[in-house]
């Protein structure tokens, strides 16, 4: 299915790219279901989405609780049958730059909010967009998907697991009429770029880069990727030997500061 959507969901709405894709969607007589943590900056999302014409709920949920999520989904789908669905939450930590370790906990919280909250976002809807024949569905993971970076390996493997669901259940969701797709970007400001301190090659406004996912969504693309000199040079050094990849990736340094 192509845009234009009457109904969509959208996780992660508080800030940054969700909140300006909440409002590149926002218009009259459409739906938007906007879940996020951050109360206040959710609300202020909110309301310049209403101010815009569009129908808002919001939940406050952690996407890593499947239960919530599943029970929320639900009935915001009995009362707005969705049309889209683009699972955005998101989470970014990374190790000492001097330490060899991560700490499993930083990890695993990334793997549980980046991949599991995608899945917490995607699975339970599926039945119910596969009766219909109609709908998409659109998962966010990162240019990090395309190769491990050294200062942030939790992140870049929840990143890399979110690009290969959403690539499998392309062909598998196509055959029950829904459209997949799976978008790779790059920076952009938000609070988690804010976060970021290192170099941020190619630095796009979150406006200017919901812009562009959501020409890619409304077209029906299988894959959105940008921007090209970052894709191109992170798929090089996953395809050139480990030792060639390694040194380039090595001199790239950055850390993550705590949220």
């Amino acid at each position: 299915m192509r845009g234009p959507f009457s109904a969509v969901i959208i996780t992660g709405a508080s800030s940054g790219l969700g909140a300006a894709l909440a409002r590149a969607y926002a218009r009259p007589q459409v739906a938007l279901g906007l879940v996020a943590r951050d109360r206040q900056r959710l609300e202020a999302t909110g309301r310049a989405c209403e101010e815009k014409g569009a129908v808002v709920s919001t939940a406050l949920i952690d996407v890593t609780d499947a239960s919530v999520m599943a029970s929320w989904l639900h009935e915001f789908d009995r009362q707005y049958p969705v049309e889209l669905l683009v699972a955005n939450a998101g989470t970014s930590a990374g190790p000492d730059p001097e330490s060899p370790s991560e700490g499993a906990e930083a990890a695993s919280r990334q793997i549980a909010v980046n991949l599991l909250g995608a899945i917490n976002t995607v699975e339970p809807l599926l039945p119910a967009l596969a009766s219909r024949r109609r709908g998409r569905v659109a998962v966010i993971a990162s240019i990090a998907a395309y190769r491990g970076l050294p200062y942030s390996p939790g992140y870049c493997a929840s990143k890399a697991g979110v690009r290969a669901y959403a690539e499998a259940l392309r062909p598998r969701l196509r055959q029950h009429g829904i459209g997949t797709t799976v978008v790779c970007p790059g920076f952009f400001d938000s609070p988690m770029t804010d976060r970021f301190a290192g170099p941020t090659p190619f630095l796009l406004s979150s406006t200017r880069a919901a812009r562009i996912v959501k020409r890619g969504i409304d077209r029906g693309q299988g894959r959105v990727a940008f921007p090209w000199p970052l894709v191109f040079g992170l798929r090089f050094c996953d395809l050139a030997p480990a030792v060639i990849g390694d040194a380039i990736l090595q001199r790239y340094r950055f850390r993550i500061h705590s949220a």
